[in-house]
């Protein structure tokens, strides 16, 4: 059963980002891959070059234990969050990231999706030594997508987003995990 780690770049309680994630790891657990989440909304991070706080390394570690990462993250003004960027640099320098599959969702507002913090994202993680995982996801107009309850009411967003726990699951099945390793 594989390890993911799902990462939540954002600050905001209850963010689309959030819940757009959430999706895709009930997508992972029903496949039988094993989940952990970290909500920047949630998380007591450090800057560069200060200490590491707990939830830091409690971060650090579990990507060293996971057999791959999702990174989820808002565009803002045509780039990912701020708290992506944190959270990324809170797995150290040479980075944790380095030959870990890491697939990439964003999230935006605007009809286009979240293009280019994707295209920032995938550049950041490729110098990291990361593994892209093929497929990343952008959802457009994600405000319209979610009912009042939280629920995914939007089809081609809804497969997009299992999409992306299938095609992490596939990817580790037949590029980087092989059974019985670990």
């Amino acid at each position: 059963m594989p390890s993911i780690v799902c990462i939540v770049g954002n600050r905001r309680p209850g963010s689309f980002t959030g819940r757009c994630l959430a999706v895709t790891s009930a997508a992972l657990r029903s496949a039988g891959a094993e989940v952990h989440t970290f909500d920047g909304s949630t998380l007591d991070l450090a800057f560069p070059h200060e200490p590491a706080t707990e939830d830091a390394k409690r971060l650090k570690q579990a990507v060293i234990e996971a057999d791959a990462v999702i990174l989820a993250t808002p565009e803002y003004h045509g780039s990912f969050s701020a708290q992506a960027k944190l959270m990324i640099e809170s797995l150290g320098y040479p980075s944790v990231l380095k030959n870990k599959p890491v697939a990439l969702l964003g999230v935006a507002g605007g009809r286009i999706g979240a293009i280019k913090s994707i295209e920032h994202l995938r550049g950041s993680c490729s110098h990291l030594g990361a593994v892209l995982v093929p497929g990343a996801v952008s959802i457009a107009g994600v405000r319209r997508i979610f009912d009042e309850d939280g629920h995914c009411i939007d089809e081609h967003a809804l497969d997009a987003l299992q999409r992306l726990a299938s095609n992490t699951l596939e990817f580790l099945r037949h590029y980087h995990y092989q059974e019985g390793e670990s």
